[in-house]
C-alpha cells in the first residue's frame, strides 16, 4: 500500500527556516515525479516544487524559487522541502505528492493533469 507521511511542520517565526520531510512506503520515489504542494486558507492547492525521477530535474514556483529547495534521498525514500526566510504568506497546509511521470516536471507541478498520491498534509504556521 502506497503511503506518504509528512513531518516537520508547526509554528515558525518570520525570517526563520524549516525543513519538511515526506517518508514514502509502497513506492520508489525515483519512479515518480515527487512534489510539494500547499494550500493556504481560502486558496486552491498549488504546486510549489517538484523533482523528476533519476534525472533530477526540478521545478519551482517562480515567486518562491529563491527561498525553497526540494531534494530527495533515494536510499531513505524520503522527500524534503527546505524553506528559508519564511514569511507569514507561507502559512498553509503542505502536502507531499507522488505523480505518475506522464509529462514534464513543470507541467505536472503546475497543472492538474493527473491524479497524484497525496500525503495527509501538515500544517505550517508562520507567526511571531
Amino acid at each position: 500500500q502506497l503511503q506518504l507521511v509528512e513531518s516537520g511542520g508547526g509554528l515558525v517565526q518570520p525570517g526563520g527556516s524549516l525543513r519538511l520531510s515526506c517518508a514514502g512506503s509502497g513506492l520508489k520515489m525515483g519512479d515518480y515525479v515527487m512534489g510539494w504542494f500547499r494550500q493556504a486558507p481560502d486558496n486552491e492547492r498549488e504546486g510549489i516544487a517538484c523533482i523528476k525521477g533519476r534525472e533530477i530535474q526540478t521545478y519551482y514556483k517562480p515567486t518562491l524559487k529563491d527561498r525553497i529547495t526540494i531534494s530527495r534521498d533515494d536510499a531513505r525514500n524520503t522527500l524534503y522541502l527546505q524553506i528559508d526566510n519564511v514569511e507569514t504568506e507561507d502559512t498553509a497546509v503542505y502536502y507531499c505528492a507522488a505523480l505518475p511521470p506522464i509529462s514534464t516536471v513543470e507541467v505536472l507541478c503546475r497543472f492538474s493533469i493527473t491524479t497524484p498520491y497525496w500525503g495527509q498534509g501538515i500544517q505550517v504556521t508562520v507567526s511571531s
